[in-house]
């Protein structure tokens, strides 16, 4: 087939391309500049230049395409971001989501597969929940929410097949917030963020290897399935364990607690939102429809992954 992906440049989008190549799929990356070029035709797929922002150019770039995924966002690095830095990940979800539907129904596409993500659905009371529990958007998800009602409803309208896979939190050796993560625990400036008078309420959360959730993404294109899917590893678990976990690997000092109501002093209300409330969910509805199963399924071997490729590439000292 041939697979359009906007979003083929960061650190899901660059997997994406590899693994629908090693699939034997024509392949062809959404590109704003050279050094995003370099990045795809690297990971073996052709580039065209455009915007997600820009519908002509997006119609344009996915000529021919038989699949479109849309895997593009703009998520806020910094932990205290404004207004300003969430609006330009909701723009680059919802109108990229509007645009690669109208790619689709201009070049009569099979199949559109949707990015978004597993908390736009957890339940007010920490319960768990799969993807038939009522969503329950915070400031953080409701582009993600939007975007995936424009996809279901342009695949009424068009007669394409929708996929909207929910991930969990991502972390892989290349993302910001692994590194900004992995720095902080170092120098021990990253404390267990959790509820309760002292931060001893822990929450349970899902998280997904970014490795995981590329495959999981190559699994949508090629499969028949259609719907809505959540992508985590097999186990939820929390904040706490998280960062401990990614303490002991990298030698690290054991990270304090700072109860969440303190906390929200130094970052935003949505990092405190994602961080303690409970997400607990499972990849059994995917995992059934394709086939599918993580080479990470719990974040011990996630994490010991990424510190593993750490150490081969000089980023940190072997503990």
């Amino acid at each position: 087939m041939k697979v359009f992906i906007a979003g083929a440049t960061g650190v899901l989008g660059r997997r994406l391309v590899d693994r629908c190549v090693d699939r034997g799929h024509d392949v062809v990356g959404l590109s704003r500049d050279e050094a995003g070029d370099e990045t795809i035709r690297t990971a073996g797929g052709v580039p065209r230049r455009g915007d997600v922002l820009d519908a002509d150019s997006i119609v344009e770039a996915a000529a021919g395409a038989d699949v479109l995924v849309h895997a593009a966002t703009k998520i806020p690095t910094d932990t205290n971001p404004d207004d300003a830095d969430w609006e330009r990940n909701d723009r680059v979800r919802r109108e990229g989501a509007e645009n690669l539907v109208a790619a689709a129904a201009a070049h009569d596409a099979d199949r559109v597969v949707l990015q978004s993500v597993v908390w736009v659905a957890r339940q007010p009371d920490g319960s768990r929940f799969d993807e038939d529990a009522d969503p329950n958007p915070d400031r953080s998800t409701r582009s993600a929410l939007a975007a995936e009602r424009i996809v279901e409803d342009g695949a009424e309208s068009h007669g394409f097949e929708p996929v909207v896979l929910r991930g969990g939190y991502f972390y892989a050796p290349d993302t910001v917030h692994t590194q900004l993560f992995g720095e902080r625990l170092r120098d021990r400036r990253l404390p267990i963020v959790a509820n309760g008078l002292l931060g001893r309420d822990d929450a349970a959360l899902s998280f997904v290897h970014v490795d995981d959730a590329a495959s999981a993404f190559a699994a949508a294109v090629d499969g028949d399935a259609t719907g809505t899917f959540h992508v985590v590893d097999d186990r939820p678990t929390t904040y706490a364990t998280f960062l401990r976990t990614f303490a002991e690997l990298l030698d690290a000092p054991t990270p304090r607690r700072v109860p969440a109501w303190l906390a929200g002093f130094a970052i935003d209300d949505n990092m405190r939102r994602l961080l303690t409330r409970p997400m607990p969910t499972s990849n059994d509805r995917f995992r059934e429809a394709f086939d599918w199963e993580p080479a990470y399924p719990t974040v011990e071997e996630g994490l010991a992954q990424v510190v593993s490729r750490w150490q081969e590439t000089g980023e940190v000292e072997a503990p």
